[in-house]
């Protein structure tokens, strides 16, 4: 290794702890650190509320069946027995409701849906070979399981008022290889995953040159250090902040993993990508690192052009954007692996990461990883020397010296 490559080094590890110190001991980094702490709670009370009206709302709702009593029976039975087959209360129809018909069983029908008893749904009358159903805006489906319920009770009493029971065997398997949905499953939370730590943390990126502008330490530093090892120094110092925070969180997730339902085993199970848990997790956190270096280098370079926080802003929101559509790029590969939207996202530097996570998830060969990493890398380098000559023309005023040839026309 060269004295200058060692110098280099040096001064980049230099510039990247400083920054680390300077970001990790402050009080600020704790509110930073917690912040989803504070945004799930937003988040749950918005939740808790909206659920409370939500549940207020279905106990109201009803599915309303004028019928004579002895079909009322059959049909309460039919529910009885339909009902037992939504595991989750949230997906049953709302509760049934029998009445007798009147003598305008279509006016009467028509009445429910202004009770202020309850909030019709949906209502059958007439005779259940050929019922007519009444439904709400949001009724459909309540609609459709009326008429479940009408076939049911009309085979009940073809049968003599009762149906035949069916004692199952039922035994649960366990795959050998993955399946195609749960590699696509994992492929969308390996994509969002990354998506979701790189937009909140590589974000702060952004920040860290226009604050040194303006109380000149930028000045200081570039008179001594090369501006390269600068960007290069600050984005590696910002990385480690972001797997402070990655570890820290991880730690307290893996525990309460461990409070997931039994319910959650078999879900979880389905998520097996093609490379395997172990090194799916290996290069998920490879493109983890390769996303934060390759938009922290570009938040780092835009960032490096604005002075003020209302510059910084205005810069953050196409950036934003931009990350936004490469997600949107990222996701649609991931559910369509080897199409051309596949390779289109593998390609482009900013979505390779997402694209090759997902990549990852549905197919077992290594060797593209291999490939997408060192174009990944390249595409750092390079925006961190454009960000790096930018900087030093547009804000420093020190642009590289013209050739021989150009200041020999210039005497």
């Amino acid at each position: 290794m060269s004295a200058t490559l060692k110098r280099t080094i040096r001064q980049t590890l230099t510039i990247a702890r400083r920054d680390f110190i300077a970001t990790v001991f402050t009080p600020i980094f704790l509110l930073f650190l917690f912040a989803p702490v504070i945004m799930g709670s937003f988040g749950a009370i918005g939740g808790l509320g909206a659920a409370s009206v939500a549940d207020g709302s279905s106990n109201k709702s009803r599915i309303v069946a004028i019928v004579p009593p002895d079909q009322s029976r059959a049909m309460v039975e039919a529910d009885k027995r339909l009902r037992a087959a939504y595991r989750n209360e949230d997906q049953q129809p709302p509760g049934l409701k029998t009445i007798d018909p009147a003598t305008d069983p279509a006016a009467q029908a028509q009445a429910q849906f202004t009770s202020k008893a309850y909030d019709a749904s949906a209502v059958i009358y007439g005779p259940l070979t050929t019922p007519t159903i009444l439904y709400g805006p949001r009724g459909s489906r309540a609609a459709d399981y009326l008429a479940l319920l009408a076939g049911d009770a009309l085979a009940r009493e073809a049968l003599g008022g009762a149906l035949p029971r069916v004692e199952a065997t039922r035994t649960q398997v366990s795959r050998d290889t993955p399946s195609t949905s749960g590699q696509h499953q994992s492929a969308f939370f390996a994509v969002f995953g990354i998506f979701f730590l790189t937009l909140f943390l590589s974000g702060q990126v952004v920040g860290t040159m226009a604050e040194e502008r303006n109380n000149k330490v930028i000045e200081v530093l570039a008179a001594a250090v090369p501006l390269e090892s600068v960007f290069l120094g600050k984005l590696i110092g910002m990385f480690g902040v972001a797997m402070l925070f990655v570890g820290f969180w991880g730690a307290v997730i893996a525990q309460i993993g461990s409070f997931l339902p039994p319910e959650a085993a078999p879900a979880l199970a389905e998520l097996v990508p093609a490379v395997g848990l172990p090194m799916f997790a290996v290069l998920f956190g490879v493109y983890f690192t390769m996303a934060y270096l390759l938009l922290g280098s570009v938040f780092l370079g835009i960032g490096a052009q604005a002075s003020t926080m209302r510059e910084i802003q205005m810069l953050s929101l196409p950036i934003t954007i931009l990350q936004v559509a490469m997600f949107a790029l990222s996701t649609a590969a991931a559910s369509r692996p080897g199409s051309w939207i596949a390779t289109v996202a593998e390609l482009i530097p900013l979505s390779s990461p997402f694209a090759m996570a997902g990549h990852a998830a549905n197919s077992p060969a290594l060797w593209p990883h291999v490939a997408a990493i060192a174009w990944q890398l390249m595409w750092v380098a390079i925006f961190i020397t454009v960000g790096a000559r930018l900087f030093r023309r547009g804000v420093l005023q020190s642009g590289s010296a013209r050739p021989k040839r150009r200041r020999a026309k210039a005497n």
